[in-house]
């Protein structure tokens, strides 16, 4: 499924590489050897799993926005990479309602941009474009969104990633269409894993909560996610980007979720996190379902991937269980001030040897 030597070397660029997922990301490429850009501003949060694990020190990390095309013109020349990978975004769904403009400016304009620098470069011949499982008209059934279904997003998040997808058909079908670039979009569902420090997420929101000695707040108790470990799309993005690299027919778009059993419900993973929180620690943590309205968000998720796994031989690896275990392990070496870098290079470790 996945050449672990086909990365020795290989220049990568990755836009939002100081991110919770960008930081995993590089780390995964450090571990196979290649030689990598980040382009992205500061870490958008405090703390940072970019700053904890010293990851500016060790790869070309430039400070840069993506709606800045001079700018992104300017690293494309620089840097030539090989392969491009765009993480870039605005990815919170209830700060899009706050900010709707900003949203659309970075996840659209964003894309439009880091597109036109791939259009430009004589170097690049793999470009991924991450977006979400949001992009789907959520119609609210029980099966999985396959990826010829209608794309249209609710919220402003989600629908700014639609816009994404519909800007890369766009730029693949009137630029791209000699093959000398192969494109793909990869949308990914729900991701967890130690060191995603965002608010208004599920397991950081649980994090906070234990680590003060308070009880987790729970919105949306019933709403299932296709949740999964941050290193299942991080290693579906790379395979993707391999495999249209090696064949440009291979090219497409690919949903990237868990076995249908990592499906939970919210409450669910909230419960499985105080489980192994309790047995990892001895403490035990409490719960409640909050009482007020947010913005709305879906209720029903699921993704569709038979499309990755029959043509490129992806699976997840890690279960729900583990998953969640990997999570809390992380957070309780992070709570002890264990050294968080080597727990992370463990797991990725762990992860390759499946």
């Amino acid at each position: 499924m996945f050449d672990g030597n086909f990365y020795k070397g290989k220049k990568v660029l990755i836009t939002g590489h100081t991110g919770f997922k960008g930081t995993w990301m590089c780390e995964v490429l450090l571990e196979l050897g290649a030689e990598i850009t980040g382009y992205a501003l500061q870490p958008p949060t405090e703390p940072s799993l970019f700053v904890l694990i010293g990851m500016e020190e060790r790869i070309h990390s430039i400070e840069g926005d993506v709606r800045d095309l001079e700018h992104l013109l300017q690293v494309f020349e620089e840097v030539q990479p090989e392969i491009v990978i765009h993480m870039a975004a605005q990815p919170i769904v209830r700060e899009s309602y706050k900010n709707p403009v900003y949203t659309y400016d970075v996840n659209v304009m964003g894309t439009v941009n880091v597109l036109e620098c791939v259009r430009r470069s004589s170097s690049v011949k793999s470009f991924v474009n991450v977006t979400t499982d949001k992009v789907y008209k959520n119609r609210e059934w029980e099966w999985g969104y396959r990826e010829n279904e209608e794309l249209n997003g609710f919220d402003p998040y989600s629908n700014s990633k639609s816009c994404s997808e519909l800007v890369t058909e766009s730029y693949k079908n009137s630029f791209f269409t000699d093959g000398h670039v192969a494109i793909s979009t990869a949308r990914a569902g729900n991701v967890i894993g130690g060191g995603d420090f965002a608010a208004d997420r599920i397991i950081p929101d649980c994090m906070r909560a234990v680590l003060q000695g308070q009880t987790i707040e729970l919105r949306n108790p019933t709403s299932t996610r296709p949740y999964q470990h941050v290193l299942e799309p991080i290693m579906a993005y790379l395979l993707i980007a391999e495999k249209q690299y090696q064949n440009s027919e291979y090219a497409g778009k690919y949903n990237v979720g868990p076995e249908e059993s990592s499906c939970l419900t919210t409450e669910k993973l909230v419960a499985e996190f105080c489980w192994h929180w309790r047995d990892k620690t001895g403490v035990k943590p409490v719960y409640t379902v909050e009482d007020r309205k947010g913005p709305h968000e879906a209720n029903f998720l699921k993704l569709d991937c038979s499309k990755i796994r029959s043509r490129l031989g992806w699976k997840p690896v890690w279960d729900a269980e583990r998953m969640i275990s990997e999570t809390v392990e992380w957070i309780v070496a992070y709570s002890r001030d264990d050294n968080v870098y080597n727990m992370m290079k463990k797991q990725i470790e762990e992860y390759l040897k499946n």
